[in-house]
């Protein structure tokens, strides 16, 4: 959510952001409406003024006056009535319509229809393509079933589409991936937390993935819960309704969570192995700071550079685009996804995303501190993808293989492989 007074004093820029983003929102409508609100709430401050005068006439008049001056005071304190809930109404509407306002993007950010739009910024490392293998490729569907590292059928008989059971050394090199993260996350003076993935819908509004997203997200309605999509969630809300001290920002954590995606709209995408799938296990980082532009462009720079640092580790090549404003989503000022190069899809593909939205989160969760001079201001929140496993064991597998059927293990996983150099098949 923004700041409503952006919106009255620049409202030709948040209009350019709603068809930047391609939004529906009318802001006239939102102006229109806060009007009332003001023009409501000062009626209502005067009758009040009048309620407290009256009173006092009441105290001070002799007894044959005050039967009417107490007649009086029915009549304004009906008005009073009858003007909070106007007010009431008109504050309803108002929220929810501030609830569909979009950030406005950094002036920097391409502009775009969607991810068509966006824009590559760097390239690191060479990509293996299939012809470069000098042998037959397997993709990581194959790979993993001749290795045994996972089972996508068994998966499917116990939860439906989209869904795997990962086996043997794929579970280990699953866990190994996340725990060489974590660790590089707590030197790099990261919090680590552990964090509920059944939330409020109340949070998930104040994230802001309601409620424009509702429909990816799996609710648990007899409880009024949602499970999370990113631990982004629970992170970022962790200090919602709290006023921080200004010597502890910026607050650093890093969460590894189970995320659940209902991926609605994706019907027939990518229906193959483990590229889209109803969960994963993540790694996110979450930085909140002071509300300084400057600032938080530096936090962004930063988390996404621990994106890419995680990759060079894996010994993965990939490419950082910028995301354009209309792939960007409502509640962020700027983006960078990073794509990793997998084989088997002779492209790039998305495994981390790294934002920040400067107050738009912090804003709906009234997360705040008080600056230098003991003034209350709203925080600035940024997050990014460390590592999402099983994703990345797709570029992993394909990006190792070997002519004879083997996966060679990066270096940096070894220790978290107990020493295992390869990933073999079982001798029968």
């Amino acid at each position: 959510m923004i700041d409503i007074k952006l919106i009255r004093e620049n409202p030709d820029a948040v209009k350019k952001a709603v068809r930047d983003k391609g939004m529906d929102v009318d802001i006239d409508r939102v102006l229109a409406v806060d009007a009332r609100r003001r023009e409501l709430t000062a009626q209502f401050d005067a009758l009040r003024h009048e309620q407290k005068q009256a009173g006092e006439r009441i105290a001070k008049a002799p007894k044959e006056q005050k039967a009417a001056l107490s007649k009086e005071m029915g009549q304004i304190k009906a008005r009073l009535k009858a003007l909070e809930e106007q007010r009431a109404a008109v504050e309803a509407e108002l929220r929810e319509l501030m609830l569909l306002v979009p950030q406005l993007p950094h002036p920097d950010a391409p502009v775009g229809p969607d991810e068509s739009g966006n824009v590559e910024v760097r390239r690191v490392g060479e990509p293996r393509r299939k012809a470069d293998f000098g042998f037959e490729f397997k993709d990581h569907v194959e790979l993993g079933t001749t290795l045994g590292l996972f089972d996508l059928e068994r998966g499917v008989k116990l939860a439906g589409s989209r869904n795997y059971v990962l086996t043997g050394a794929g579970a280990m090199l699953h866990e190994a991936v996340l725990r060489l993260a974590w660790e590089m996350m707590i030197e790099r003076g990261f919090t680590p937390l552990t964090v509920p993935v059944l939330v409020t819908e109340q949070l998930m509004v104040g994230t802001g993935f309601f409620p424009l997203h509702r429909e990816e997200v799996y609710l648990v309605e007899r409880d009024e819960k949602c499970l999370v999509g990113t631990a982004e969630v629970p992170v970022t809300g962790l200090h919602g309704d709290e006023i921080l001290d200004l010597a502890d920002l910026p607050r650093k954590y890093v969460a590894r969570s189970t995320c659940f995606r209902r991926e609605a709209g994706a019907a027939g995408r990518d229906t193959r192995g483990l590229y889209r799938i109803h969960y994963f296990d993540k790694l996110e980082e979450v930085v909140i700071c002071r509300a300084d532009p400057g600032e938080s462009a530096r936090w962004h720079e930063a988390i996404l550079q621990n994106a890419e640092d995680l990759l060079a580790a894996l010994e993965l090549p990939y490419r950082v685009v910028e995301v354009c404003t209309g792939d960007m989503g409502q509640s962020k000022v700027r983006q960078f996804d990073v794509e990793t190069w997998m084989p088997s899809r002779e492209m790039y593909s998305e495994t981390h995303s790294a934002s920040r939205y400067h107050d738009f989160q912090a804003r709906r969760l009234r997360i705040r501190y008080r600056d230098e001079n003991g003034r209350v201001q709203v925080c600035h929140t940024l997050n990014s993808t460390v590592v999402a496993s099983p994703r990345i064991l797709i570029p992993l597998l394909e990006t190792n293989q070997n002519a004879d059927g083997s996966v060679t293990i990066p270096k940096s996983l070894r220790p978290y492989m107990g020493g295992m150099e390869r990933i073999e098949a079982a001798r029968s």
